[in-house]
């Protein structure tokens, strides 16, 4: 059997002009740095190969030489079709100077491709883009004017909206494992990732093209455990031996045993975050973390909510992930980002956005560059810099809930903490809540009916039918100065909650206690005689089946044994009922009032609760609900029935 070891040197002589060449990574992970500079060594001496088309799913860079940066040379590329350009900028540079042909095509839809090049198919059909950028009756992907030719179609399937992504065959696969053996089979076991280095193999094997992969080091033919291996020999063409210096595990860290899964951090050795405006920011989001559920986490101010949700304990309670293929545990940050400590799973980066896609996410924290009026959010170019869409428009658009999370201004942004009180010492220099953005990474329009937040270090906004509503403001912040006086449009603005105190001090908020609802027995008590049950909803927020039987299970508990009905005093200041359990909850409340209650009422400092609580628990009559605590005991007083 052939012998597939070759220097690199060698690989790179192997790619020819015009080629279309696919590099595995994601940030700094997995990203065959030897193989790239190999053949940004070839260019530089001997001006070949050029006009080569990359075609790329995941950002490979640290922002300055590393990973695709090495390739961007005027005539090494042609064109360029990629998901993330952020970390790649001399890349994008010849983009945005119309040096080259250039796509920014969804990061998801680009892994998933792969696997259609592999099987033969014309494309990939799906709904992930409509309404963005990437839809042909916006901008098709394309980054420039020089860049012509369309390779996304507008279709209609079973009287439904989708996108056509052309399929395009694949000369050569620079990829990157951790041992081979001769005969040229790859395993992973050091990588934090595997991404999508099989499906590269099989489409590039599959269009007739050269598959190589940089690995750190040689085993004897025969010895590797076939359970282990992710890229089998039939699939391998050449086998590159990297120098350490080419081979890090990440751009951050050289090898990490915890990124490779060997074992598991203990918990709590984290240091935690700084009070800062990112913490706020990240303590407001992680009141929407579903207990039990499945969360993204997006690079940048997002990756906070990890920290305080470790911070806080619930870790055990959420399913963290990273869209490159991170399944449970704590997603890494900076140029960590993509790996994590502690996983359930490592999976294929393609096998992660199906999951994605047909709208497995229970919330997304994603990053906000710009939003609004209308509720689009751009995070993908801003002039003539390019940040490209990543997996954003996958994330955005599919999950059950978006939180997008950013400043409320950006450059130069300072602020001040004082008694759990925000002011703003430095107002920033650039407003990102503009009449229109620059580019739609996400539709605002195309999201009606589903939860949308943007929150900010002073205030919380929501996507309603009219676009962005005021919902929330920080304590100490004013109105009209500190957030009027700074957006170029002005936002619906009904009824204005003050954001939760506790974000804004130092102490731990105890998050654990309302998220898991472990207070419910302090919440819901008889008086001493037995006769008035007083429940306080106050700031709880009831989001799940779940919350609504565990409630239902302890008045049940105390109102069963008792021999008569009980008068019921409910308190709903500040209180949440999610859309999605609202007919579960005026059920159980029906029940309860048929089997155990008297005279029922609640009371709400806030109108619209009075309101939704008037149309979600209307059965025969109105239910009683008043203003204050004072009118609803004198309700109970005059013994009226409810």
């Amino acid at each position: 059997m052939k012998d597939k070891i070759v220097t690199a040197a060698e690989a790179a002589a192997l790619v020819s002009d015009g080629d279309t060449v696919t590099t595995s990574g994601f940030v700094g992970i997995g990203v065959p740095d030897q193989l790239l500079a190999a053949l940004e060594t070839r260019f530089l001496d001997t001006g070949g190969p050029r006009d080569l088309t990359l075609f790329f799913a995941a950002g490979q860079g640290d922002g300055a030489d590393r990973g695709l940066n090495r390739l961007g040379h005027e005539g090494l590329l042609a064109r360029v079709i990629g998901g993330h350009w952020g970390l790649i900028p001399k890349v994008g540079q010849l983009a945005t100077n119309g040096l080259i042909e250039a796509y920014n095509l969804p990061q998801g839809v680009i892994s998933q491709l792969y696997r259609d090049i592999a099987a033969g198919k014309p494309g990939t059909v799906t709904h992930v883009g409509l309404g963005t950028f990437v839809d042909p009756r916006l901008d098709g992907g394309k980054i420039n004017p020089q860049t012509t030719d369309d390779i996304v179609e507008l279709m209609e399937i079973a009287g439904r909206e989708q996108l056509f992504y052309h399929a395009r065959p694949i000369q050569v696969a620079l990829l990157r494992g951790t041992t081979a053996d001769p005969a040229g089979n790859v395993t992973l076991e050091r990588e934090a990732l595997v991404i999508d280095n099989l499906a590269q193999a099989m489409a590039t094997r599959n269009s007739g093209g050269v598959v190589i992969v940089q690995v750190e080091r040689i085993a004897a033919r025969g010895a590797l455990n076939p359970r282990d291996v992710i890229l089998p020999a039939a699939l391998v063409d050449a086998v590159v031996i990297a120098e350490p210096e080419h081979h890090m595990q990440t751009y951050a860290t050289p090898y990490s045993h915890l990124f490779a899964g060997q074992f598991r951090a203990p918990a709590g050795v984290s240091a935690p975050m700084a009070l800062d405006a990112r913490k706020i920011i990240a303590r407001r989001a992680a009141f929407e973390l579903p207990v039990n559920g499945v969360v993204n986490l997006g690079i940048g101010m997002p990756e906070g909510v990890a920290a305080v949700a470790e911070e806080e304990g619930l870790l055990d309670h959420v399913t963290l992930t990273a869209e490159p293929g991170v399944v449970g545990g704590r997603p890494a940050s900076g140029l960590d980002f993509g790996a994590a400590t502690n996983t359930d799973a490592i999976i294929p980066q393609n096998a992660q956005f199906d999951f994605y896609d047909g709208g497995g996410l229970d919330l997304a924290v994603l990053g906000m560059a710009e939003a609004d009026a209308a509720g689009n959010v751009n995070v993908s170019r801003f002039g003539t810099r390019l940040a490209g869409a990543g997996g954003f428009i996958n994330i955005s658009q599919n999950a059950a809930r978006v939180v997008f999370a950013g400043t409320f201004t950006a450059g130069g942004l300072d602020i001040a903490l004082s008694d759990g009180a925000l002011t703003i010492a430095q107002e920033g220099r650039a407003r990102k809540f503009q009449d229109t953005v620059q580019q739609i990474t996400f539709s605002g329009p195309r999201a009606l009916g589903k939860p949308i937040l943007y929150v900010t270090e002073r205030c919380v906004f929501d996507l309603c039918a009219d676009g962005l509503r005021l919902t929330e403001l920080a304590p100490g912040v004013d109105l009209e100065t500190d957030i009027l006086a700074h957006m170029a449009f002005h936002p619906v603005i009904g009824e204005v909650a003050q954001m939760d105190s506790r974000i804004f001090t130092d102490d731990l908020m105890e998050l654990k206690t309302d998220l898991l609802h472990l207070d419910l027995e302090d919440r819901i008590a008889l008086n001493a005689d037995a006769t008035r049950l007083f429940i306080n909803f106050e700031k709880l927020r009831i989001r799940s089946e779940d919350d609504v039987t565990r409630i239902g299970a302890r008045v049940e508990a105390l109102c069963a044994p008792l021999k008569s009905r009980v008068d019921v005093i409910v308190n709903y200041d500040g209180a949440r009922i999610d859309e999605d359990v609202e007919e579960s909850y005026a059920a159980l409340v029906a029940e309860l009032e048929d089997r155990f209650y008297g005279t029922v009422s609640r009371y709400s400092h806030s109108a619209f609760m009075r309101l939704k609580l008037g149309k979600t628990l209307a059965r025969d009559n109105a239910p009683h609900v008043f203003e204050t605590a004072e009118e609803a005991r004198s309700y109970l007083e005059r013994g009226n029935r409810g």
